[in-house]
């Protein structure tokens, strides 16, 4: 199985692995959601660059299944997957470090490469 796909499974867990560190230390888990309202500095922006991650997530995951089905090289599809997963990890470090400038580079960067991966059939994107 490509990478490509793989990656699917990685941008899943990315959100997660964010509201980790956004509630580390919280007690509260019979609302959860709740506690988020009490958050503040990093943490905050940690559960922002969550929410960010979730939002992003669906086009993300379509584009490669897409391009993939369409005819797109897995290796190529593959590279841009691991150059979006990239973007997005320092998107979400760059998020919590209140870096705003970097972080909109960053999520710039993996929009464009997102579609790049979705019109890679179409435009015979081909890097490999």
């Amino acid at each position: 199985m490509p990478f490509a796909y793989w990656s699917i499974l990685i941008a899943a867990l990315l959100p997660l692995i964010i509201i980790a560190y956004a509630k580390a230390g919280s007690r509260d888990n019979s609302a959860p959601r709740d506690s988020a309202e009490n958050l503040s500095g990093a943490k905050r922006r940690a559960y922002a660059a969550h929410q960010n991650a979730f939002e992003s997530f669906p086009f993300y995951a379509v584009s490669v299944i897409a391009a993939l089905n369409f005819g797109a090289s897995a290796t190529t599809v593959s590279a841009l997957a691991a150059l979006y997963l990239a973007f997005r990890i320092a998107h979400a470090l760059l998020y919590i470090a209140d870096k705003s400038s970097l972080r909109s580079a960053a999520y710039s960067g993996g929009l464009f490469t997102n579609i790049a991966i979705f019109l890679s059939p179409a435009l015979k994107i081909n890097f490999f």
